[in-house]
């Protein structure tokens, strides 16, 4: 017969874990929409913020994986109990390099505030591309709480809508660059955001590929589209 205390106490460990990864969760949509905020209307408050952010983000990302290798220790998981664990591990250092994107989008931004050409470029597809990377990123931590397998192929698939974003920024950088070599100092600037946030949407994607893993116990980071889709929509 299972030691009914001993998994009420693992359970509640794991509740302990899932708070800080979803506090995490929090931290790193917060720093994506200011960072975007930050770039649409060149605030160095709103920088200065997500720099704060950053050590929170660090400080619970440490936590969580110690308190995962305590719990290994200490309960020995097996099957989905071990999955989970290593789930949380992975998406938590997911969400501390999506905050790290987040970051350098405001880095970059401070650079173009405080240059000469500050409004010499106007790139739409990077607010919107920014706007998919939030919602990617708030899609795939509400499919994590739920552990809904359709919901994260949904997410892999649309990625691909966010890389196409940065391949039209790239075009209109180019095309910028070309007409006026003046400002290739702040189109770099923009290009460095673009690929920042097409990484917030690959880490988000990460953690889709993750959410599969723990249900299906099959790791599909490197499988094609059609297998991946075929293992989150099997029974």
């Amino acid at each position: 017969m299972p030691d009914n205390h001993l998994s009420g106490r693992f359970d509640a460990d794991i509740n302990g874990l899932l708070a800080k990864v979803f506090e995490m969760g929090g931290i790193v949509e917060s720093q994506v929409i200011n960072a975007m905020q930050a770039l649409n209307h060149l605030d160095l408050d709103l920088v200065d913020r997500i720099i704060i952010d950053e050590r929170r983000l660090n400080a619970l990302e440490a936590e969580v994986d110690e308190e995962c290798i305590n719990i290994i220790a200490r309960y020995q998981p097996a099957a989905r109990d071990l999955r989970l664990l290593m789930a949380i591990s992975k998406t938590v250092t997911n969400l501390e390099r999506a905050g790290d994107e987040a970051r350098k989008v405001a880095k970059r931004t401070r650079r173009i505030a405080e240059g000469r050409n500050a409004q010499a470029i106007n790139v739409t597809e990077i607010a919107l591309s920014g706007e998919m990377a939030i919602t990617i990123l708030h899609r795939a931590l509400d499919a994590f709480a739920r552990l809904d397998t359709i919901s994260a192929a949904q997410i892999v698939r649309d990625d691909d809508a966010i890389d196409e974003q940065f391949r039209a920024v790239i075009q209109k950088l180019v095309t910028t660059i070309m007409d006026d070599p003046r400002v290739v100092a702040i189109a770099l600037d923009h290009l460095f955001i673009a690929k920042a946030i097409e990484r917030i949407g690959d880490h988000a994607t990460n953690i889709a590929e993750i959410i599969i893993y723990v249900v299906k116990g099959k790791d599909v980071r490197h499988v094609s589209r059609e297998q991946l889709e075929h293992e989150a929509f099997s029974e």
